[in-house]
């Protein structure tokens, strides 16, 4: 798979897509939705759509595609091999979004859980293959969430397709299974291959599996945090995890417009870029009319 796009800007989002077959836009098709790597502290989460049309259902069966996560690497990378040999009936399309991008969603003055992060994602693929004018005709989903809700917001979206999001579809339906893979296949070369925009000296990476819950993965983040600028962009800093490491490994700092009671000891954030007190400019009323103080005639 080819990731050139992601590899030169990672700390976005990426999307990327197979050609859509002629067929596709002739024929009524299903469409399935999975993700890869929703639960890390560590890389990118991927959502991925694969579809076909009804017609040749029976084929993308025969590949004997599975939940990626019964897979093995290699039997992984041999099943997208064939998706893509099959490539004159079988499209897909990825979306890729960078640990960055998750944290700072989430984070935002606005909130923005992972939950609508993952929806509105999802729908994004969905909206993207009806643009390029594939006849989606069904679509099953791997929920996230209540599915009976999300299955509601999606049928609304999308009146004209007959849309089923049931827990563990990527097991039940093979059009998802199909669609788990490619997600999959995507994200373990993306963490396999991260460029860090970082200079860091001694990069450790062995990450282990990239959840909170990995100690080989919480010793990689205790290694790798800086006392002042936190952790490299391939973590999630929003994840409980990441942000215990920083409350007990990072300096603390005091917000100018949060300081309370006796803070002595506490540097002030200016005080790291200023080199001494500046100016105070006028009020906008007294610069836009050339008025100034008496005092300074």
């Amino acid at each position: 798979m080819d990731l050139s796009e992601l590899e030169r800007d990672n700390t976005g989002r990426c999307r990327l897509n197979s050609p859509v077959p002629s067929v596709c836009r002739k024929e009524p098709c299903v469409l399935g939705v999975d993700e890869a790597g929703r639960g890390p502290v560590l890389g990118p989460m991927v959502y991925a759509i694969c579809y076909c049309p009804l017609s040749r259902l029976a084929d993308l069966e025969a590949l004997k595609v599975a939940d990626s996560k019964t897979l093995s690497e290699s039997e992984r990378h041999r099943l997208f091999a064939k998706i893509e040999e099959d490539g004159d009936f079988v499209g897909w399309a990825l979306d890729i979004l960078s640990p960055n991008l998750i944290s700072t969603s989430m984070l935002g003055r606005v909130k923005y859980n992972l939950n609508s992060l993952s929806h509105d994602t999802a729908t994004g693929l969905m909206q993207y293959a009806l643009d390029q004018g594939v006849k989606v005709a069904q679509v099953f989903v791997d929920t996230v969430g209540p599915p009976e809700t999300y299955q509601e917001r999606l049928q609304q979206r999308f009146p004209g397709v007959e849309v089923t999001v049931k827990a563990k579809a990527d097991a039940l339906y093979p059009v998802v299974s199909a669609a788990s893979i490619c997600a999959k296949v995507a994200r373990d070369q993306a963490v396999k291959n991260w460029k860090f925009v970082e200079k860091l000296q001694d990069l450790d990476t062995d990450y282990g599996s990239g959840y909170p819950n990995d100690p080989k993965t919480k010793a990689w983040l205790r290694e790798h945090v800086d006392p002042v600028f936190g952790f490299p962009q391939f973590v999630r800093f929003s994840w409980r995890t990441a942000q215990s490491i920083l409350e007990k490994e990072a300096e603390d700092v005091t917000w100018e417009d949060s300081q309370t009671g006796d803070q002595e000891g506490l540097r002030r954030i200016k005080s790291y870029f200023s080199e001494g007190p500046r100016p105070r400019l006028p009020h906008r009323y007294f610069q836009e009319r050339g008025l100034e103080s008496a005092t300074i005639l």
